[in-house]
């Protein structure tokens, strides 16, 4: 009984998955692209990032600009003052109020330099939001290669365990006639058992990999997926792919800005040890109850000034040398990493040439092990073959079965972390739409 309620819960998901599946809208691999750059909250705060490097170029500017301020006072005196020769030296109200206008700017011009860094900034920033567009691109298909691979799990349990019911039901009437002993029923019905299991598992498997893949993209639950065509063979030379790599890889090109950012930072530094010149010109007006004869209601002036300080702890050349600690550390930081996209692109190109070889060595492993058990039930049926080698026959079918839908899927991801690798990914995904 248990058995059949087992079957029923599993049969019922399986078909609810294919009603699901059946009304649903269907997306290919390049619209989950899209909808998923769209829906991503990862992507939209990479994105707020290079916002937030735009306001500091802002910022930068605000330095270059002059300071306006304007400002105003008003005195109420308990009485009048005067002097004993009559002056009045403190009026009853007075009043003053006026604009001023400063610019200071350092003999280096590192307000420039800052100028630039922020600009530098915002290219790193571009470069990171394509880096974490392209992370998250291949993130998305390897989430949509696993429902692949996971409901192409379930057509093959779906199928060993009919091939199964199959042999059990064949086995039945054999031992019913006194063909076959009553353990060869057993084990045939063993093997049904653990074929409904695996089936089971499949499909709560298919579960989870669809769950995950709408947490990726965005889309609706009830979703349809289109079968991606195999990619054609890529014939570009591994040093080609360097070129590409070089040239195209985003994370690649921000540490290169970083690099040069360090560079720019560290002529800021020296700029600290030129004197400042300051600007000013200020409107002034002044007013009092009663008038003085000494009051000067209106003034304008102009002035400048030169600051130079000779002496502030050794702060300056503690950020000097910080500077060019930084400056030797974005070097090393980007020889290591050019390094490391290298590696990384010698593992993807060897994984492609291994997954694309042992995909073809894997079909050519299904053909035989599918006649091959095609010619041991022809076999048993007349019984020149026993239990035994059935359940082998069927046990290698089921494993090339698996071996083949695996090792399919992983090539398609393969290609794709070449793509990644060389730096071309999101231009191949464009290239898709």
């Amino acid at each position: 009984m248990m058995k059949k309620i087992i079957v029923l819960m599993a049969t019922a998901a399986a078909a609810l998955l294919f009603v699901w599946e059946a009304a649903a809208q269907e997306y290919s691999l390049g619209d989950l692209y899209q909808q998923a750059l769209k829906n991503s909250e990862k992507i939209k705060y990479a994105e707020e990032n290079l916002f937030i490097a735009k306001t500091g170029k802002d910022k930068a500017w605000s330095l270059l600009m002059p300071r306006v301020t304007a400002y105003g006072t008003y005195n109420r005196f308990s009485e009048d003052k005067y002097n004993p020769t009559g002056i009045l030296i403190q009026p009853y109200e007075s009043g003053n109020w006026g604009v001023r206008i400063d610019e200071s700017f350092s003999l280096s011009a590192r307000e420039l330099k800052a100028l630039k860094i922020a600009g530098q900034i915002i290219t790193k920033s571009e470069f990171d939001l394509d880096a974490a567009r392209t992370d998250f691109v291949l993130a998305v298909a390897a989430s949509y290669y696993d429902v692949m691979k996971t409901r192409k799990a379930l057509e093959i349990a779906a199928a060993n365990m009919e091939r199964l019911t199959q042999y059990r039901n064949s086995v039945e009437k054999k031992f019913k006639v006194g063909e076959l002993t009553k353990t060869a029923l057993l084990r045939a019905e063993g093997e049904l058992s653990g074929a409904r299991s695996v089936y089971l598992k499949a499909t709560n498997a298919l579960k989870i990999a669809r769950a995950a893949l709408v947490r990726a993209t965005g889309i609706e639950e009830n979703f349809r997926l289109k079968e991606t065509p195999l990619p054609g063979e890529d014939k570009a030379l591994l040093e080609s792919l360097r070129a590409d790599a070089l040239a195209g890889r985003a994370d690649l090109k921000s540490y290169d800005v970083n690099k040069n950012m360090a560079e720019e930072q560290v002529g800021f530094a020296r700029g600290a040890f030129w004197p400042n010149v300051g600007l000013f010109a200020i409107y002034n007006r002044a007013d009092q109850d009663p008038s003085g004869a000494t009051l000067n209601g209106e003034s304008v002036l102009a002035g400048v000034s030169l600051t130079f300080p000779f002496f502030e702890g050794g702060l300056r050349m503690a950020e000097l040398r910080e500077a060019k600690a930084r400056q030797r550390q974005a070097q090393l930081a980007y020889d290591d990493f050019r390094k490391s996209v290298d590696i990384e692109l010698q593992a993807a190109y060897l994984d492609v040439q291994t997954q694309r070889g042992t995909l073809k060595f894997l079909e050519d492993q299904l053909a035989f092990a599918q006649d091959n058990y095609n010619a041991v039930m022809r076999q048993f049926d007349n019984g020149l073959a026993t239990s035994l080698d059935v359940m082998d026959a069927n046990s290698l079918l089921l494993s090339a079965d698996n071996n083949v839908a695996e090792a399919l899927y992983n090539y398609q991801l393969a290609h794709l972390k070449l793509k990644k690798s060389s730096g071309t990914l999101l231009h191949f995904v464009n290239m898709s739409k």
